[in-house]
């Protein structure tokens, strides 16, 4: 039998606060967008920059209250980890016509902390996971993940 596995791992900042409501069942969802860069240099030797967004969307789900925390924590221009599912949707909209999205279904996140607008840096804060017990900060990854050059990020 194959074995396959679907995990997504990002790190970057969050393009707008976080939409938080509550869905027919009683149950919280959080919806955020999350921009990653790259850069490279081109045939030219001109510095290129690149950013993707990524709609990533929090539940709460049992005793874990993954909407709740990012709903208190996350704030547009945060650098923050995401781990997750990649989520292939549709639906049909009101007039009929059938929409697709692409999501990354958080099940891990954690606040990286980073420059605050005035240029000085910001506290580091301990982590918020689905995980109880977690105790993992910032300072724990290494420092080539926690690119802190966001100069190419629109915000």
């Amino acid at each position: 039998m194959s074995r396959s596995k679907n995990l997504a791992i990002l790190i970057g900042n969050v393009g707008q606060d976080p939409e938080v409501r509550t869905v027919g069942t009683g149950g919280r969802v959080a919806q955020f967008s999350l921009a990653t860069g790259k850069q490279w240099t081109d045939a030219q030797g001109n510095k290129q920059d690149a950013t993707q967004w990524h709609r990533c969307v929090a539940w709460n789900q049992g005793k874990y209250t993954l909407a709740d925390i990012v709903e208190k924590y996350v704030r547009k221009g945060e650098k923050i980890y995401v781990e997750g599912e990649i989520e292939y949707r549709q639906w049909q909209d009101k007039d009929g016509q059938t929409r697709y999205t692409t999501e990354i279904r958080v099940r891990e996140l954690m606040l990286l902390g980073g420059k605050s607008e005035g240029g000085e840096v910001k506290q580091e804060r301990p982590a918020k996971t689905t995980r109880p017990n977690t105790t993992e900060r910032a300072d724990d990854f290494p420092a080539a993940l926690m690119d802190d050059d966001d100069s190419s990020l629109p915000f």
